[in-house]
């Protein structure tokens, strides 16, 4: 392949590379899910403690992409993605040393803090590379990797776990993203920034730039919602199947999560071809396709309070999750038709930190209302805040439009 080859499909070589690295951070994440029943005997731990476990990380995470976010925005963006792969592969390859419940707390809140700093800086060098008409469709292919990583990487774990352990899931996929890191430290280039007439001043401070931006803040709140109420239903699908079906590892993660992940693949590429075809016909086409999935997943997800047996709750996920894929295959690409190429990753940080907020609060609470009401009945409640979500988004469809025509000229 000559240079000029090269680098006309650089753009598409870097979706593949990055495909595989969100791929392992996905999985990395998925183990603990797959191995809670194992975690939950071992460490004799109620379903608040257990639900504790996913929260943590998801809170650490939170917090730390809020810098890691402004990293992306200030540092070669690809030795970001590259140093952050080894950081968390060591972390996830710790893990299996936990001897009690505390420490395992700790050195998941570390894998959090190394896994932080992919999606704000991933998401805004493919950006970069990837023209605005094109950049749903980039960005979704992108994202079938957390998709593809969280359900295969679940169902692995489960398969390990259930053979040799719930700690052995955990070296193997370390020792995959050491591997994968030094494969790509080579190939990964970062692009030039461009910058747009919504920026006064390129110099200026990220986040004084996002800040400003209504309808940044408005897809905070949004993700804040949408994430928590996913993860919600992520965390506790497989053990909730687990204890009705009285499956094995294994299986309950092939039910209780394959299904979520299968149907999130085959959604998200849906959502960016959506999205850029919607984004031909109006300016906020990206943000309409986020209410449409958000729209979808509430109505799917509401009938959970019902489902009475393993094969009602995995119909159940592929349905909700077949609208969430349609949002998450545009969020990211909503993002940046608000935002200028200089504050991408800092607004995709700040946005992940609200996500992950929500993300640590949904299985709290999914597990204080099956103490109550059951679990099935705690998941279907979740479907209220998607539709919150969706009236959020239809609620600030002017100020959307002009921060869109704001950002929508280049000017260097």
């Amino acid at each position: 392949m000559n240079a000029i080859t090269a680098s006309r499909h650089y753009p598409w070589i870097l979706i593949a590379l990055l495909w595989v690295v969100s791929f392992l951070n996905a999985a990395d994440r998925s183990v603990i899910v797959a191995v809670m029943p194992s975690i939950r005997s071992e460490f004799g731990l109620t379903a608040t403690q257990l639900a504790l476990v996913p929260a943590v990380f998801f809170w650490f995470y939170a917090g730390a992409a809020l810098f890691s976010g402004r990293l992306g925005d200030s540092a070669r963006r690809t030795r970001i993605v590259i140093w952050g792969l080894a950081f968390w592969s060591i972390a996830t390859g710790i893990v299996p040393l936990s001897t009690g419940f505390m420490m395992l707390l700790a050195l998941r809140a570390v894998v959090a803090v190394g896994e932080s700093t992919y999606y704000p800086t991933a998401t805004a060098l493919i950006g970069d590379w990837h023209k605005p008409e094109m950049r749903s469709r980039a960005l979704s292919l992108h994202q079938t990797a957390v998709f593809a990583g969280a359900g295969l990487g679940s169902v692995l774990a489960g398969i390990i776990a259930d053979h040799f352990g719930w700690r052995m899931p955990f070296l193997i996929f370390a020792g995959a993203g050491l591997l994968w890191c030094l494969f790509i430290v080579r190939l990964l280039k970062d692009a030039p920034i461009r910058h747009t007439a919504a920026e006064e001043r390129t110099d200026e401070e990220p986040f004084r730039i996002v800040f400003r931006i209504k309808p940044a803040l408005m897809l905070f709140a949004v993700f804040f919602l949408a994430n928590g109420v996913a993860n919600g239903v992520t965390v506790w699908a497989p053990t909730f199947v687990h204890d009705m079906l009285g499956e094995n590892l294994a299986a309950s993660a092939f039910y209780g999560s394959a299904s979520i992940n299968v149907a999130g693949f085959i959604a998200v590429p849906l959502g960016g071809l959506l999205a850029d075809t919607l984004a031909k016909r109006t300016p906020i086409g990206r943000f309409y396709t986020l209410a449409i999935g958000l729209a979808i997943a509430a109505a799917m997800l509401a009938p959970m309070a019902w489902a009475k047996s393993g094969a009602a709750v995995g119909l159940v996920l592929i349905a909700t999750t077949l609208g969430k894929g349609l949002f998450d295959g545009c969020i990211y690409a909503a993002m940046q038709d608000v935002v200028p190429p200089h504050a991408r990753a800092t607004a995709v940080g700040m946005m992940t930190t609200f996500g992950f907020i929500g993300a640590g609060i949904a299985p709290l609470f999914v597990a204080k209302a099956s103490d109550t009401f059951g679990m099935a009945a705690g998941l279907g409640s979740l479907a209220a805040l998607y539709a919150l979500a969706v009236l959020i988004l239809l609620a600030t469809r002017g100020s959307t439009r002009r921060a869109v025509a704001a950002n929508a000229t280049v000017i260097a």
